[in-house]
């Protein structure tokens, strides 16, 4: 017995955490749900989604506070769809150099500048004194979030897996939803308490306190995260298709490339769906409809959906891809989900009861949004080491889409008085949208083009 415990100095030492999952039975007495939280891609997939919901509450700011904004500074139709425009103009200029530059500098950097360079922008948004004023800073604004997403993209594509990656990308967009939930819950009652303009002032600090975070706590590379284990580098590198390149993607190349320009066609028409409900649908439920914009319930309800749109979307597309193979697997999931996306925004057109119509809207957000985390995966995984120059020009034409689109709302309603007839051209579109997906193949790489 006393061998047994006559020297405890002599008992293992406590493993390291980057090595814990290598000796056996450390990792594996944690519970499952355990073992997969405290993964360090999960935890950064955390950070990002934070981001996803901080982008939201900024880009659909001026959308929830367009009342406040309208009567400071009398704006009509017109000039209300061009402060969604110059922000979808600048958005989509430099959605191609975004990308490029976090195809060189890699996403850490990127991130940083970009989200400090938008969050300034958002508290300047509250200073502003007239309506150009407004216009230059919301310009300026656009130009830096147009980087989040395909910065976001080139991060996921190099801490997960590509068996993981649309579930990644259906919490990013899930939680941009999130985002558009929560605007008007936040936004209304901090009009109604201290003026539209503390909006602003409040979430351009949100922005820059997550840049901080973001400073401290990502790595580019993930062997060189503090505390990740041997195991998990494995799991993200064994099916990663990264490659370390700082080569620029020729024009010719990307122009000559008929699966790419499917894609960004398709974006193109789905972005007049998306860009609907970040800029109008305030406007359209208040004054088309006559909603009482108090009920931000009621406002928030389509988010609601479509972050579960978004979710569910990521997990079907997956799931098929294993049981039919990649190119269906993403093919019918955003062919379906557009499809029945333009139907059900026709239907909220015509419905007569504003409940109907709320419902239909929801309902068109849901299948819309389960479309979302596929075109991004399509995008990413087609263009490989150039990821961030296909996102970047997939999502440009999604802006010039959204462009057209807050333009010619406006000009329609205030030359009509119609509110509705530009919805249905809207659902025309977005089905139109869905029917190209019959011309995009995931399997089809830029490399292989």
């Amino acid at each position: 017995m006393e061998s047994q415990h006559s020297n405890p100095k002599e008992t293992v030492a406590a493993p390291d955490p980057t090595t814990a999952a290598e000796v056996p039975g450390i990792m594996q007495h944690r519970p499952k749900w355990k073992r997969t939280v405290f993964k360090k891609r999960y935890q950064v997939l955390g950070v990002l989604c934070l981001l996803a919901i901080i982008t939201y509450l900024d880009r659909t700011a001026a959308s929830v506070a367009e009342h406040g904004i309208t009567d400071t500074f009398q704006l009509t139709e017109q000039q209300f769809g061009w402060l969604h425009a110059i922000f979808s103009i600048a958005y989509g200029i430099f959605q191609i150099p975004s990308g490029l530059l976090g195809d060189r500098f890699g996403a850490k950097k990127v991130l940083l500048f970009i989200v400090v360079w938008w969050s300034a922008f958002t508290l300047f948004t509250g200073l502003s004194a007239t309506f150009s004023m407004i216009l230059i800073i919301r310009f300026l604004f656009a130009a830096g979030e147009s980087g989040a997403f395909p910065n976001i993209s080139i991060a996921i594509s190099k801490w997960f897996p590509a068996t993981e990656r649309a579930r990644a990308q259906s919490f990013i967009w899930m939680c941009t939803r999130m985002g558009g939930a929560l605007a008007p819950l936040i936004i209304l009652p901090v009009m109604q308490q201290w003026g539209w303009r503390m909006v602003f002032y409040s979430f351009g600090i949100i922005g820059i306190l997550w840049a901080v975070l973001w400073y401290f706590f990502f790595k580019e590379d993930p062997s060189q995260m503090p505390g990740i284990s041997t195991e998990e580098i494995n799991e993200i590198e064994n099916t990663r298709t990264v490659k370390k390149t700082h080569t620029l993607l020729s024009f010719k190349k990307l122009s000559a490339d008929k699966n790419l320009w499917a894609i960004m066609l398709m974006y193109f028409l789905y972005m007049f769906g998306a860009y609907f409900y970040l800029s109008w649908m305030p406007k359209y439920l208040r004054q088309g409809r006559g909603f009482d914009l108090k009920q931000g319930g009621l406002i928030s309800l389509p988010f609601v959906l479509g972050a579960l749109g978004c979710l569910l979307g990521g997990i079907a597309t997956d799931h098929l891809c294993k049981k039919i193979g990649v190119k269906w697997g993403r093919r019918s999931v955003a062919l379906t989900g557009l499809f029945l996306a333009g139907i059900c925004i026709i239907g909220a057109a015509l419905s007569p009861g504003n409940l109907t119509c709320i419902i239909f809207l929801s309902a068109g957000l849901f299948f819309k949004d389960f479309t979302l985390p596929v075109s991004w995966t399509v995008s990413a995984d087609i263009g490989g080491k150039y990821a961030g120059s296909i996102t970047g020009s997939m999502h440009m034409f999604g802006q010039i889409g959204s462009t057209v689109m807050s333009l010619g709302f406006g000009y329609l309603v205030q030359e009509t008085g119609n509110w509705n007839m530009p919805m249905i051209g809207i659902g025309i579109l977005v089905i139109c949208s869905g029917l190209l997906w019959l011309r995009i193949d995931a399997t089809k790489h830029l490399d292989q083009s």
